[in-house]
């Protein structure tokens, strides 16, 4: 069953309590925690302590606040799980992969799985056949592909659930059916990290490090812990896979590894190389109107430092993990270059070359521009 839905009543109930002008005097605490949290250098560990105790003692103020006398426990439950979305929407850009560490694991584990995903498949990781069932798979996948959808810790963890039910339900229903011992974590671990692989979730390390720090503790237990462990041992066993981790002979492993960054580095390739719609190969002229359009997507450009406030801290910051995410990419591009350069025509190689020169200088500029603009106030 999908469940995501279920945080929306209450999310729009705690906003329309505090609409209400008995509410001031909660507004005004929510906001001065919001604004006094931004104030701080990102420390996970304390930003994480920080939340879970204004929580806390928010209960305790909603408990006693004429706006839900006589409410039961769901309903106070329901407005701290309304307050813990709202102030972690507007924390986001503040705790979200908020350091560079994170965004490296990211693009460790990403690029991994990548190349994971080229050969791997359920026998390595010692599926049995009667639990291999690519279409309740594919609903898993796409459940754990949904993780980046939302800013709430909760609807994040959501889509975990969500995923790990359909495939305990395949599970359990396959024991059922065949008279299978019921399966257990040595059956549940293995079609995980397999689903995992399948569906390489959009910064997972950055999102199950979200979901432990931000959602409340109390909420983190029976089968929301059991699940979100699960997925963070899956995580650490694809980051640390080799060939000793899969029924897979050392030799074949490495083969395989080797083909899929050959494959993967020909992707890269073929996606610089691709013509236009006329047929032509990009020119320098082309190349320079991508960087162009692609500038636009950074509206502190052409800001000068005394135009900033405190308010643009966020963006900025969003901005330039997407400049040295590009950049990183784009040294993997120019890399990947060299392994078909010689199957290339001299007069394109050229091109090329020039083409993503040209782009790694814009990239570093626009770097530039946005770390000299975060100085301003």
């Amino acid at each position: 069953m999908n469940i995501s839905s279920l945080s929306t009543p209450s999310f729009y109930d705690f906003l329309d309590r505090m609409r209400h002008p008995a509410s001031l005097d909660l507004v005004r605490s929510i906001k001065s925690f919001i604004v006094s949290f931004s104030f701080n250098a990102a420390n996970p560990e304390n930003d994480s302590k920080r939340l879970q105790e204004f929580l806390l003692s928010m209960e305790a103020t909603i408990k006693d606040h004429p706006l839900w006398a006589g409410a039961t426990e769901e309903e106070i439950d329901n407005a701290i799980e309304g307050l813990e979305k709202y102030a972690m929407t507007k924390l986001f850009n503040r705790t979200f992969a908020s350091s560079s560490e994170d965004v490296k694991s990211d693009q460790e584990i990403s690029e991994k799985i990548h190349l994971l995903q080229h050969f791997v498949r359920p026998e390595h990781l010692d599926i049995p056949v009667i639990f291999q069932n690519e279409a309740s798979w594919l609903i898993a996948v796409k459940e754990l592909q949904k993780i980046n959808s939302s800013r709430a810790p909760r609807e994040k963890l959501l889509c975990i659930l969500n995923c790990c039910r359909v495939i305990n339900n395949l599970l359990l229903n396959v024991s059922m059916s065949t008279d299978h011992i019921p399966a257990g974590a040595d059956d549940f671990l293995p079609v995980l990290i397999y689903v995992t692989i399948k569906a390489n979730p959009p910064q997972l390390h950055s999102n199950l490090k979200f979901i432990q720090l931000f959602r409340r503790q109390s909420k983190l237990i029976s089968e929301a812990a059991y699940y979100l462990t699960n997925l963070i041992s899956a995580e650490s066993f694809i980051m640390a896979l080799d060939a000793n981790s899969l029924s897979i002979g050392e030799n074949e492993f490495h083969e395989s590894m080797q083909a899929a960054r050959l494959a993967e580095a020909a992707r890269i390739g073929s996606s610089t190389t691709s013509t236009s719609s006329t047929g032509h190969v990009p020119t320098m002229r082309r190349c320079n109107e991508d960087i162009d359009t692609r500038g636009r997507k950074y509206p502190y450009m052409e800001a000068e430092a005394e135009d900033l406030t405190l308010e643009d801290v966020p963006k900025l910051l969003s901005a330039y993990k997407d400049v040295v995410t590009k950049y990183s990419m784009l040294r993997k591009a120019v890399r990947g270059l060299s392994l078909n350069e010689e199957t290339l025509p001299s007069i394109l190689r050229e091109d090329l070359a020039n083409c993503v020169l040209q782009q790694l200088e814009m990239t570093e500029l626009e770097g530039s521009n946005s770390a000299q603009h975060g100085t301003g106030r």
